[in-house]
């Protein structure tokens, strides 16, 4: 309660609550695994942890403090994992440079501080418009660097990923996924945990505009993103579901696109314009015709009206102008 943090302070009411879960986890004689973000905003606390507790040491960014989080808990003897990403949700065909960063950082930190094991997380943030292939280069990654990271720090990902995920014998898919996913790159420096143009692709039309982003950066990324996925129909994928995961990655650059064409709009003034609403209602549809059949190919139908609200969103702004 607000009485109780103004009398102990947050961190301590927080402590408290958290170890009555822990008694609670051990009369199960279970282990008790915590995400450790909000302990590690008070360090003078963490000597207090249960050393039979396993804190859970999150972050998504290639620049995540990974070596400072985890000398404060290897100082006191706290057992943690680190917990780094694929980097593909809040984005649309991920973010590869930072994936491999982020999945670096943590695990070399996590054998520099004596870190039990890593947690490889891969989430749906803001509707899950991000589909599955998407997250095997961070599935790769997470699996091939704590494994032996001397080996696979470096690791050739692109060709890993056309041997073991995507088993295409014309060497494709490897390059392809790894490039679309550094495509956002090319419009503007990222957002926090996100990408550019998936801010362009989900956010209302009276939201600011990333920094950096302009009619120029977005015609290069729309090129950029043309150029990559040109090879799609070459790939020769071993798999039962190889067309499915072609027409992901095709569906994925359509929104891509779309999220430079929208910017594009809102840049120059013209996204209230008869004709533009219309281009891009039209190809809205497309985009969601794919999107339901997609989704209902790999998941279950009750996530799908929250992971095609932005797109719906978007039809229902062109019609109204």
């Amino acid at each position: 309660s607000a009485r109780a943090v103004e009398e102990k302070g947050a961190g301590r009411v927080y402590l408290d609550y958290l170890l009555g879960i822990y008694d609670l986890v051990k009369r199960h004689r279970r282990t008790m695994h915590f995400w450790g973000d909000i302990i590690i905003q008070h360090p003078e606390l963490v000597p207090e942890l249960p050393r039979d507790a396993v804190v859970l040491e999150w972050g998504y960014e290639a620049d995540h403090p990974f070596k400072e989080h985890g000398a404060e808990f290897a100082r006191s003897g706290i057992p943690f994992f680190v917990c780094p990403g694929t980097s593909s949700w809040n984005t649309i065909a991920g973010r590869t440079d930072n994936c491999l960063g982020n999945v670096r950082n943590a695990t070399e930190n996590g054998l520099r501080h004596g870190a039990i094991g890593l947690l490889n997380t891969d989430w749906g943030d803001n509707n899950h418009t991000q589909y599955l292939p998407v997250s095997y280069l961070g599935f790769a990654a997470g699996a091939a660097m704590p494994w032996c990271y001397e080996t696979n720090r470096d690791e050739d990902f692109i060709s890993a990923l056309d041997l073991h995920a995507f088993y295409d014998r014309a060497r494709v898919m490897g390059r392809l996924s790894y490039d679309l996913g550094n495509a956002h790159e090319k419009a503007g420096p990222a957002p926090h945990n996100s990408t550019v143009l998936f801010h362009l692709l989900t956010q209302a039309p009276d939201s600011p505009l990333p920094d950096g982003v302009t009619v120029e950066s977005l015609r290069q990324a729309g090129e950029h993103i043309n150029s990559v996925v040109g090879p799609l129909e070459s790939a020769r994928m071993d798999r039962e579901d190889a067309d499915l995961t072609r027409d992901e990655f095709a569906n994925a650059a359509r929104m891509m696109l779309h999220a430079c064409n929208r910017g594009t709009g809102m840049l120059e003034g013209t996204l209230n314009s008869a004709g533009k609403r219309e281009e891009l209602a039209s190809k809205m549809r497309t985009i969601l015709g794919e999107h339901r059949r997609l989704w209902i190919s790999r998941s279950r139908g009750g996530g799908l009206q929250d992971s095609e609200s932005a797109l719906v969103e978007r039809l229902k702004e062109y019609a109204g102008g």
